[in-house]
């Protein structure tokens, strides 16, 4: 984890680490930093990312939080190379959904708000983790996705959980059982994001949102986002194991184990050699 005094665009290209964070006075920037992979979540990424939210968690200092990513992606999920990996290792497996059930907790339990700017598109786990920050911003050009079920897997890393309490069980039912992508302008009508804004003002913006929020009584604020979130810890508890218990499943299936092919003959099909992400 690295610290800069340098703005927020300039510092991943100058940080090796892969959450990034910048103190902004009382506003913490964290940028998930692997614009090559699209800002894919891996072990390194996740405990990274979660080291990140337990030091702020300890920290008194820090009163707001900006969540973005580097490169032209916010996250682009899980990676597809990871595919056989968990289809043929249970320990694996059952370690990176650990992961994800701590990673949706501590950014729901995290006692100061956190504000999304999402600069590109955000795909499985990192729509999740847009819909469970506590603001909204996205660029114009973003869009959200969740397509576990294209890829032959159960959307049950905490997209099941937000998603219905952002948008209502119908519209989250459409999407997540589709697949389909959400532009930017349908989030905010849906509820799913809160301010559709230009790239280029994209952090301007989320940090001056961070910035009045951090300017509020600190315990009114902290206390009044506890109380809120307490809906997606009631959702999480009778939901998100449930999820988890099923999307390990999905592992196990014919069409899960297949999918890695099938992508790899795309890219071939297409002589693009990038990797593909759920």
């Amino acid at each position: 984890m690295s610290t800069s005094s340098e703005g927020p665009e300039s510092a991943p290209d100058s940080a090796g680490d892969v959450v990034w964070v910048e103190a902004d006075g009382p506003v913490s920037i964290i940028r998930l930093n692997r614009p090559e992979t699209m800002n894919a979540f891996g072990d390194e990424m996740h405990e990274a990312f979660l080291a990140v939210l337990r030091r702020i968690g300890n920290d008194r200092e820090v009163r707001a939080v900006v969540l973005t990513g580097a490169g032209r992606a916010f996250s682009a999920g899980g990676d597809i190379e990871d595919f056989e990996v968990f289809a043929n290792d249970l320990h694996a497996r059952r370690r990176i959904l650990r992961m994800g059930r701590l990673l949706f907790d501590e950014l729901v339990n995290v006692h100061v708000p956190v504000v999304a700017a999402v600069n590109g598109p955000a795909v499985g786990l990192g729509a999740t983790i847009v819909a469970a920050c506590d603001m909204v911003f996205i660029s114009e050009q973003a869009f959200l996705a969740d397509p576990h079920v294209t890829v032959a897997l159960v959307a049950g890393d905490g997209g099941s959980v937000a998603w219905p309490l952002n948008s209502g069980l119908l519209r989250a039912k459409e999407f997540l059982l589709t697949g389909d992508r959400l532009s930017a302008q349908a989030a905010v009508d849906i509820g799913m994001a809160n301010r559709v804004v230009a790239l280029d003002d994209l952090m301007t913006e989320a940090v001056a949102f961070a910035h009045r929020l951090a300017r509020l009584p600190w315990q009114a604020v902290q206390d009044t986002k506890a109380v809120l979130n307490q809906h997606l810890r009631r959702a999480a508890v009778s939901g998100l194991a449930f999820g988890l218990a099923a999307e390990s499943q999905s592992h196990d299936t014919l069409e899960f184990r297949a999918v890695p092919g099938l992508f790899r003959e795309r890219a071939a099909g297409r002589g693009d050699g990038e990797p593909k992400k759920k």
